[in-house]
């Protein structure tokens, strides 16, 4: 049902590095361009992450409670992106593991301090 989700960032190449690294494992790769948006999506899908620096030109900010999940299809991908995105700047918001009957998570935030998890149901 998502076709897409944008987070605004303040650096707009490093944040296009850091998802390069962080989304790897997941099989994403950049889509879409402008000189304001680049997206990542896995190939068939029509599904797309981007980030952008923000249309009305001010300071981009993360939302306090607003998460942003990727379905992974292993538990092996979910410790992968997890240690990528630590790996590459991000910040460690919760180490993989169960959280519940049949959902193992894993949570970072970006360079801008958007909050991610990537999880594997089942």
């Amino acid at each position: 049902m998502i076709g897409y989700v944008t987070l605004g960032t303040n650096d707009f190449e490093k944040s296009k590095s850091f998802y390069d690294k962080a989304l790897a494992a997941l099989g994403a790769r950049r889509t879409m361009t402008n000189e304001r948006m680049q997206g990542f999506g896995v190939k068939g899908s029509p599904v797309m992450l981007a980030v952008c620096k923000p249309y009305d030109g001010s300071k981009a900010t993360n939302g306090n409670g607003t998460m942003i999940s990727l379905a992974a299809p292993s538990r092996e991908v979910v410790n992968q992106v997890h240690a990528d995105a630590l790996a590459a700047g991000g910040k460690d918001e919760g180490a993989p593991g169960e959280r519940g009957t049949g959902f193992y998570g894993a949570y970072f935030r970006d360079l801008d301090g958007n909050k991610l998890c990537v999880f594997k149901m089942g």
